[in-house]
Formats: C-alpha cells, sequence, structure tokens
C-alpha cells in the first residue's frame, strides 16, 4: 500500500526547467562561463541555489556574492509570467491519483507558492509542500528532503514513492529507500535518469495506472 506520493515540482508539476534554463544560459554568459542548454541541465538542474552557486564558484575559482542572482530574477519574473504552465497531462493524472501526496522541492518556499499558483495547483498542496532549501540541512541529492516530509505526514519511506525528473532527485529517492518514478518528458532524457529501482516514463497520463501496478 502506498501510504504517500511525494512530488516534486519544477519539471513534474509546473514547466518551469525551460525558463530556468534559459535564465541560467544568459547568468553563465555574463559572468564568464558560456555553456549551452544541454550543459546547463547536466550541471544544475534539480540543484538548489546554494548547490548550483557552490558548483559555480568552483568553476570560476572565485567567491559569488550571496546576492548575485538577483541581477537575473526581472528576466526570470518576466519569462514565468510569460511562459508558466502545468506540465501537460499532471491535471488529468493528479485527477485520477487517489492516493495522500505532498510536494518535495530543492526550491525556495516563495518560488514553491508563486510557481504553484501561477498553474492552479498551489491550493491542491497547501499544508503539504517542503522546500530542501529551507526546512532541512541538506537539499537533494541527499534524501534529508524526502525523509522529512515523510516524517513529518507519519508516511512510512518504505510505503512512498517519489515522482522526480532530474538524477539529483532520483539519487535522493534512492538514498532514501523511497521507489521512484522518473519522467523522462521534461528536460532530461531518460539516459540521464535510468538506474536501479527507477520507474521511467514520459507522458504524466500514465503515472496514475503506473502507481496502481506498483501497489499490485
Amino acid at each position: 500500500m502506498i501510504e504517500l506520493v511525494i512530488f516534486d515540482c519544477d519539471g513534474v508539476l509546473i514547466d518551469s526547467e525551460p525558463i530556468g534554463v534559459e535564465v541560467d544560459r544568459v547568468a553563465m554568459a555574463a559572468l564568464g562561463l558560456p555553456m549551452s542548454e544541454q550543459e546547463i541541465v547536466e550541471r544544475f538542474v534539480g540543484l538548489s541555489q546554494g548547490a548550483k552557486t557552490a558548483a559555480l564558484e568552483q568553476l570560476l575559482g572565485r567567491a559569488l556574492p550571496a546576492d548575485w542572482w538577483e541581477e537575473y530574477r526581472p528576466l526570470h519574473t518576466r519569462l514565468t509570467e510569460e511562459r508558466m504552465t502545468a506540465v501537460d497531462g499532471i491535471a488529468e493524472a493528479l485527477e485520477r491519483i487517489d492516493l495522500p501526496s505532498c510536494v518535495a522541492s530543492n526550491s525556495s518556499h516563495r518560488w514553491l507558492r508563486r510557481g504553484l499558483g501561477l498553474t492552479g495547483l498551489y491550493e491542491r498542496f497547501a499544508g503539504r509542500i517542503f522546500s530542501g532549501a529551507e526546512d532541512v540541512p541538506r537539499g537533494k541529492p541527499a534524501p534529508d528532503l524526502f525523509l522529512h516530509a515523510a516524517r513529518t505526514l507519519g508516511a512510512d519511506p518504505a510505503r512512498c514513492v517519489v515522482v522526480e525528473d532530474s538524477p539529483h532527485g532520483l539519487s535522493a529517492a534512492n538514498a532514501a529507500g523511497i521507489p521512484a518514478f522518473g519522467y523522462t518528458g521534461g528536460v532530461n532524457s531518460a539516459a540521464r535518469l535510468a538506474g536501479p529501482g527507477r520507474v521511467l516514463f514520459d507522458d504524466m497520463r500514465e503515472l496514475p495506472k503506473l502507481l496502481e501496478e506498483h501497489v499490485a
């Protein structure tokens, strides 16, 4: 029996990853680290802002100001307002999933309220939204966030499932001992998400049936 379905947010519920990648491409070029979209996906998608900053500092060989990203927030805000949608098929999937659920994302609570609100999904998860940037010492790929979500909601991690779209998130699920479903319809390929104990799928409309089969 599944006690809790733990959804990632960016790339699983809201189609925000292409927006973030575009803004990161502008930011990387300005920092003197021009990267292709694919390089950005491989290096940064799924990381918390703190982990991304640490990775950039290592690449640059110097420290960045704590507020370095604020220069690019207006661009991110504009693109979000213009382009943000829910992930294709997620609304239909959620209507068919009659199981306790929550959101556990490396993003901040501020962004989670914004992104889920713009796509009409916030009220569905209100009160059951967890941030790897703010609620635990370590975000994904550490297991802390998923274990915190399960513990807070009274679920046995072994009876939870995670729905993710990034290698970091799937690694966190593996480390937590939680079965994982990897969505390959976003910016990450099936090859990047494949691994032991992971069920891959490319259409959110398939998820309810996959959960039923997992129980069986």
